[in-house]
């Protein structure tokens, strides 16, 4: 018998050996990794030139092209070290997330040579080389450098200064580099030297390296396949934020370090190549094989971080037009700009510029602007400092889209990449963590850009639309983030790209538009131009905003704070969720709490030091009065108490700046429901739907009863503002309301409820849908709410609206050129389905296959799934997981037909004998979606164990220990829906 193993377990001696034999094949394994990942040759001075790839005669892996590495698809995590293996490496700087301060870049010579040919596209990866030489000055003695390297395989290393002003090149000294490895974990390269650089001089990093470019990654390089013109083509991009860099070119890839970069592009002669600069010069060179390509230089770019380095090379075409000197040019496939889809975009883009420059008083510094779009780039943009990039679907306008939203979009979104160019660009933050000070006033910026150049512009209405309402309803104490981080709360790369959310976008905007209402505009601007001015070309961070704010402030007197402007919003960034803020009309008496989902009765549990400094602008019987602040958890305001008068009413949070919400006591609650019923215009339209939202989000949430939220509807015959309706119907018509078979008791009073007070909105929309559909293209806020608005009419049975649905799909089968009213589309598609037969369910399959833009036929896939007969959902399941005679890649079928009334059914009874098929063409986890969806009705423990055993045998071990606590969270919130929906429908039942 053998010792004891140190765990305590006995090892025999046969288990010994295999032991044994699997440690030596991991680390024969690892030495193999290692070899690929952390290959670095040395090379003499003679092979290393200033820029360039070094030709492949001299190169050290012989030809370029075909020696490449070929490993899998990058992996999330590498074992640190694993790049010298034998080596044991002790903690150091490799382990922390952010790198030493031992050096400082200045200038990057970089040249990128993609291998991306025309018609040799078929891989899903291309190979790429480059060179990049790095000047840095030293700050701290050192005999190890760390950069910034992921799925890079090194060439070679060297170190060449110090440098001097007056030196020639040969005269120059070498530091020896000993050692290259990589520290997978925080992604570094790390160069061993021979000799110590000295604080204060300057050195030049010699870097040549190869790599994969992927398809559709949308990270550092990718590239993707297109058909412009009738034949397809591949077109090469790059995302560097936020810390793709590293993936492209070893840098030191951290928004602080800027610097200038001189960039060279290599590409197939048939390509056209762009960067952040205008092209300087090109030349040709030959490859190993005598093939001809393009070398394409950049002019030097001003101080910026890595990730705003981009290019793309691509045969497309372009329009432009000059702004104040500045070329900008529009680029797209070459069909899209004869057919003059960018023609919109390049309208708008030189005067947005120059309402900025004018704003802030501060010029654009770069000569041009290029604004590329590509086909796909995952429905966003990216605001590269002379080369924005666009998802198409967002910058080009098609024939189709008058009587849409999508000028309103494309409106937005170019002003927010634009915004960037102050916002980020010129001023960047100091680290990730006040990542809002560009995203959140980009966003802000939006409204003010629009509401600039169309002065009947609803901004407050529509910034409650796009903004605020959504990040309401996520943001509360416990559970959401805070705006701005502290930096020692990041422990991996992964935790940065999640900060590029809700909070950073939504709340950052929210945030800056409380703090221009209570400053004014004009304080605003001006503090802005301070810190935009002091920080140009350089980095900040949320203090140094703060401090030119409180520089503003204190040189006029009109402002008076309670307390600066720091202590005041570091409170609503470093804190999360919002205060509720609560008023007794009766006696003047306001009080503060943190707004928590699901509140219980007496909660005290608080996450915040400390309370909130809130700014109240308020409203008394329609007239503005002065600002007010609740700087403590209660306060007594005496000018707010109301009289007994029918006509003396108080409305919190003027224009709806504030970010918080708003609760009255019970008096002031009916004194707004008797305004309401007596003269609704008396109070504002963004009022009317604050009320409406506040009220559902509080009964909703324990506040306040559902019958005070109801209470206000009462008025909704009188209501002509559709988005005002729209914030009535999304929380009274809700998803789960109109799946709940067993809300059959409430249905026919709300109906009767409903169509009694919507007839009026209905009948002035509908008349607009018949005669002059076009007429509604100007109105954004019509166009966001009308589906919904036609949803509901329909799902009440409104016949009117239900012929009309007839009318246009029948309309649009005949005539597939004349387009069903945008707006409504998916509704009419659904309900032409769902009153159809198997001939109608075959004319959207048909419409499907000629289909190629993604956003169409995901809408045919919903509208197929409305179909009220189970042997065409049962059929349309088969079609899915055979993948024909179609694949529906776009979305999960099995999940899209479940989610719709009568296919639960249908999917729980094809599950019986296609959940392997299914689980092989989605995965287990689809299996677990459907689970919950199927479920989402459930309110009992029996149910909750039904649902358990015919899941059983599909999901696995860990899938069936997670699934049990989620189905009960589900059937605790129907447990609360059931009692809320019983009150509502006793409400009805009295109201009705």
């Amino acid at each position: 018998m053998g010792p004891l193993s140190s765990s305590g377990f006995y090892v025999s001696r046969a288990v010994a050996l295999l032991l044994a034999a699997l440690a030596a094949a991991l680390l024969l394994a690892l030495a193999v990794l290692a070899a690929l990942y952390g290959r670095c040759a040395r090379v003499q001075p003679s092979d290393l030139h200033h820029s360039g790839v070094p030709d492949a005669a001299s190169s050290p892996r012989g030809t370029q092209e075909e020696q490449l590495p070929t490993w899998p698809p990058r992996p999330t995590r590498e074992p640190a070290g694993t790049a010298t293996p034998g080596h044991w490496r002790p903690p150091g700087p490799w382990d922390q997330l952010r790198l030493p301060p031992w050096l400082v870049p200045l200038h990057y010579e970089l040249e990128l040579w993609p291998r991306l040919r025309p018609n040799e596209f078929q891989s899903p990866t291309l190979s790429f080389t480059g060179r990049v030489n790095i000047t840095v000055r030293c700050t701290a003695a050192t005999a190890r450098l760390l950069l910034h390297s992921l799925f890079l395989d090194c060439e070679s290393a060297e170190v060449r200064g110090p440098l001097s002003s007056g030196a020639r090149d040969g005269a120059v000294g070498r530091v020896p580099v000993d050692d290259v490895w990589f520290a997978f974990d925080m992604q570094y390269m790390v160069l061993e030297l021979g000799a110590t650089l000295q604080p204060g001089s300057r050195y030049e990093l010699q870097l040549s390296f190869s790599g994969l470019v992927y398809r559709d990654l949308r990270e550092g390089l990718f590239f993707s396949i297109y058909t412009d013109q009738g034949e397809r083509r591949a077109l090469l991009a790059s995302q560097m934020e936020p810390t793709f860099a590293r993936s492209v070119f070893p840098c030191f890839d951290e928004p602080a370090l800027k610097a200038t970069f001189n960039i060279t592009i290599i590409h197939h002669p048939s390509y056209g190549a762009l960067s952040n600069m205008p092209k300087l010069g090109q030349s040709e060179k030959r490859d190993v094989n005598g093939s001809v390509w393009t070398v394409t230089t950049f002019s030097t770019t001003p101080h910026m971080p890595t990730y705003l380095v981009a290019l793309a090379i691509c045969d497309y075409d372009h329009v432009s037009r000059t702004e104040r000197g500045q070329e900008i040019r529009i680029w797209a496939r070459k069909d899209a700009i004869a057919n003059g889809n960018a023609a919109f975009a390049l309208n708008i883009t030189g005067p947005i510029f120059s309402f900025l420059e004018d704003l802030f008083n501060i010029s654009y510094p770069l000569p041009k602007t290029d604004i590329i779009a590509l086909p796909t780039f995952d429905n966003s943009a990216m605001e590269n400092w002379g080369l924005l990039i666009f998802d198409e679907s967002l910058l080009l306008m098609q024939p189709n889209d008058q009587v849409t939203d999508k000028k309103a979009v494309i409106s937005f979104i170019l002003s927010h990449e634009i915004g960037h160019q102050w916002f980020g660009n010129l001023v960047t933050m100091n680290w990730w963590n006040d990542i809002w000070l560009k995203e959140g006033f980009a966003s802000y910026f939006e409204f003010g850009v629009i509401n600039y150049f169309n002065p009947k512009f609803r901004r407050n209405e529509v910034f409650f639309s796009n903004i605020l309402h959504h990040v309401l309803s996520e943001d509360h104490a416990l559970v959401s983030r805070a705006v701005s981080l502290k930096v020692e709360n990041f422990t991996e790369t992964s935790e940065i790209n999640e900060l590029f959310d809700l909070f950073t976008y939504n709340k950052g905007a929210s945030l800056a538009r409380m703090l221009s209402s209570f400053l004014n505009e004009n304080v605003f601007i001006s503090a802005l131009k301070s810190y935009l001015k002091t920080f140009s070309y350089s980095n900040a961070e949320q203090d140094d905003l703060w401090r030119h704010f409180q520089m503003v402030v204190d040189d006029q007197s009109k402002i008076l704070l309670p307390a600066p402007v720091k202590s005041i919003m570091d409170r609503w960034t470093h804190q999360s969720g919002f205060p509720v803020i609560t008023l007794n009309v009766s006696t003047g008496a306001m009080k503060q709490e943190p707004f928590y989902l699901g509140k219980v009765k007496n909660q005290t549990l608080l996450t915040h030091n400390d309370t909130w400094i809130v700014p109240i602008l308020w409203i008394k019987n329609g007239i503005t009065q002065s600002l007010v602040w609740l700087d403590k958890s209660s306060k007594i305001f005496p000018e707010m108490q109301v009289s007994d008068s029918d006509h003396d009413w108080v409305i919190l949070n003027f224009n709806m700046t504030g970010y918080y919400r708003v609760n009255y006591d019970n008096v002031g609650w009916k004194k707004l429901k008797q305004q309401l019923e007596k003269d609704p215009k008396a109070i504002p339209v963004i009022h009317r739907l604050q009320m409406i939202d506040d009220a559902f989000s509080l009964s909703k949430n324990n506040y306040v009863e559902i019958e005070t939220a109801l209470d206000l509807t009462k008025y909704l015959a009188e209501e002509d503002e559709i988005i005002v309706w729209y914030a009535v119907l999304v929380n009274l018509v809700t998803k789960d309301l109109v799946f709940d078979v067993n809300n059959y008791d409430m249905y026919p009073l709300l109906k009767k409820y409903l169509l009694k007070r919507l007839i009026s909105i209905w009948n002035m929309y509908s008349t607009v849908i018949r005669e002059n559909v076009a007429a509604l293209q100007d109105d954004y806020l019509a166009l966001v709410a009308l589906e919904k608005l036609f949803e509901t009419a329909c799902w009440l049975g409104l016949e009117d609206c239900l012929q009309l649905s007839r009318e246009l799909f029948k309309h649009w089968t005949n005539h597939p050129g004349n387009e069903i009213p945008y707006p409504i589309k998916s509704v009419v598609l659904c309900y032409g389905v769902a009153f159809g037969s198997d001939e109608e369910w075959d004319f959207l399959l048909n419409m499907y296959s000629n289909k190629t833009k993604e956003e169409e036929r995901i809408q045919l896939t919903y509208a197929m799934s409305c179909s009220k007969d189970p042997w065409i959902l049962h059929r349309y399941l088969e079609y899915a997981v055979t993948a024909a005679p179609f694949t529906f890649n776009e979305t999960n079928i099995m999940e899209v037909v479940a989610e719709s009334e009568v296919g639960r059914y249908i999917v729980k009874d094809f599950l019986i004998n296609n959940w392997q098929a299914v689980s092989e063409r989605y995965g287990t986890q689809s299996l677990v979606n459907l689970m919950y969806i199927i479920g989402r009705t459930i309110s009992t423990d029996l149910q909750i164990t039904e649902l358990q055993q015919f899941f059983g045998n599909m999901l696995e071990e860990h899938q069936k220990l997670t699934v049990r606590a989620k189905l009960q969270t589900i059937k605790n919130k129907n447990v609360e829906n059931k009692k809320r929906n019983a009150r509502m429908t006793a409400w009805l039942r009295k109201n009705t």
